[in-house]
């Protein structure tokens, strides 16, 4: 990959002035966060962290990502409607790993209930680095799928006006005008609205599941705004609301303050934290009623680690989608190198060859919301801790993508702007909806590149290692 933006990474007296432009165009565009002092107030806010420069992406690479989320989008479909898979798949996991014993006792519950929503949407993200070969080129590899809550499509619609931006101001003109429109909140909002069309009530409303501590409270918001411009009404409420005042029908309509509810969107419920007792009863009400989750239960367990260490089990794709040969080898040529660690033979020799060669595997709980996963020395020792216990079926092995490091600056509240070594993270935004067996959308929606130090092996924006930023095609 071409090395970017060398020459202009140099000069420290420039850079801080590009700086405060770029700042100061993040704050009017709306690249907004609230504080970590105050995260239940917007009276005053900052700018969510962002790369001083767009990142230099292959421009195959970043087509590959786009041509298979499609596909992403119908295997994971196809995995929440396919109980059997995912009850065998998930089998050892639960005994192990209580947050995903919860999930799949309610998936179970709602299983014998039977299913009351008809209309199923699935709003994801699926997430890539770019594998350096050993002969220089890069390859396209996943990382995973988040099919709760998949974050930034907001903020990501905001960003390319703040490169643009700092290359014109550099007289880039037409560097500027090669950064990609991206507009994800729009596409994000297009699924729910169309979900929500085919629920069928005029005065039913979206119900958006928060947290009430939530700094990334304007990316949320620009999927509403979006809603509403559609005469879509967005209700925001906790579990601990949908406790006190929620209730269903004798048809399973759900109300919430006496207001039907078509669509239930999911900013909240992905971490064992997420969830009191109060809390998990309120998962299961919602889950009994007929409004469209997003996502469901099942297509919540369909993103699992697990899942997707089963996935790229020899033959699965095949069985999960049948006669789509062309769609499995676009899935297949992104999957890393993933090892169960269940107990038996298999699971011991993925151990042994993580401990003697730790620099080439990442040791991966069923988690989501970054900072969970282990490394090096980290994972020798939870590994040598974890190897004679049924524990160790609660994780996945997964081969560690190596990418090329480059050079960019990091801008974040607080700190000076400073030129580090960065790896990138390319997400693709995938939209389905499906009634009853119809499959009524299928569509991918923008991107999300974020960006951090070298130094930093795991996390996020929302964890507060990643920043903000967009790909430069080359």
């Amino acid at each position: 990959m071409a090395t970017g933006w060398g020459s202009l990474l140099q000069d420290e007296q420039q850079l801080e002035e590009l700086a405060r432009q770029a700042v100061d165009r993040a704050l009017a565009e709306g690249v907004l966060l609230r504080t970590s002092q105050e995260p239940i107030s917007s009276e005053v806010v900052s700018y969510a962290p962002f790369t001083l420069f767009p990142s230099l992406v292959p421009s195959a690479l970043l087509e590959q990502a786009y041509a298979v989320q499609m596909d992403f989008n119908l295997l994971v479909d196809a995995v929440s409607q396919n109980a059997a898979f995912l009850e065998q798949t998930l089998s050892s996991t639960i005994k192990r790993d209580n947050f995903t014993a919860h999930l799949f006792d309610i998936h179970k519950q709602i299983l014998k209930e039977g299913i009351a929503q008809t209309v199923f949407l699935g709003l994801n993200r699926s997430d890539y680095m770019f594998q350096r070969n050993a002969d220089g080129s890069a390859a396209l590899k996943q990382i995973e799928i988040n099919t709760i809550s998949a974050s930034f499509g907001g903020l990501a619609s905001r960003t390319p006006a703040v490169h643009r931006h700092v290359l014109n101001v550099l007289g880039k003109t037409k560097e500027a005008a090669k950064i990609l429109s991206n507009n994800p909140s729009k596409g994000l909002a297009m699924g729910i609205a169309k979900a929500w069309e085919l629920y069928g009530s005029a005065n039913a409303r979206v119900l958006l599941i928060a947290q009430e501590k939530e700094r990334n409270i304007f990316d949320q918001r620009a999927i509403e705004n979006e809603l509403l411009a559609r005469n879509i009404h967005v209700i925001r409420r906790k579990f601990e609301d949908v406790s006190e005042k929620g209730s269903l029908d004798q048809d399973r309509r759900l109300f919430m303050d006496d207001q039907e509810v078509a669509v239930v969107y999911f900013r909240d419920g992905y971490m064992p934290s997420h969830y009191s007792l109060q809390n998990w009863g309120a998962r299961l009400l919602l889950e009994r009623s007929c409004a469209v989750k997003c996502p469901d239960i099942a297509t919540q367990l369909a993103g699992t680690k697990k899942v997707q260490q089963e996935l790229s089990r020899s033959g699965m794709l095949e069985v999960l989608l049948p006669g789509q040969p062309e769609a499995v080898a676009r899935l297949r040529a992104t999957f890393a190198g993933l090892y169960s660690l269940d107990m038996g033979e298999e699971g011991d020799q993925a151990i042994t060859e993580a401990i003697a060669a730790p620099s080439c595997f990442v040791l991966k709980p069923q988690r989501e919301g970054g900072g969970n996963n282990l490394y090096g020395e980290e994972m020798v020792q939870a590994l040598e801790r974890l190897k004679d216990s049924e524990e160790r079926a609660s994780y996945i092995l997964m081969e560690k993508i190596e990418p090329e490091p480059f050079g960019n600056c990091l801008l974040r509240p607080g700190s000076p702007a400073r030129v580090v070594q960065c790896i990138s993270e390319l997400g693709i935004f995938g939209v389905y909806v499906r009634q009853g067996k119809t499959l009524v959308m299928n569509k991918h929606v923008g991107h999300l590149l974020r960006t951090k130090a070298i130094e930093h092996a795991d996390g996020g924006v929302a964890a507060g290692v990643a920043v903000l930023d967009n790909p430069y095609p080359v």
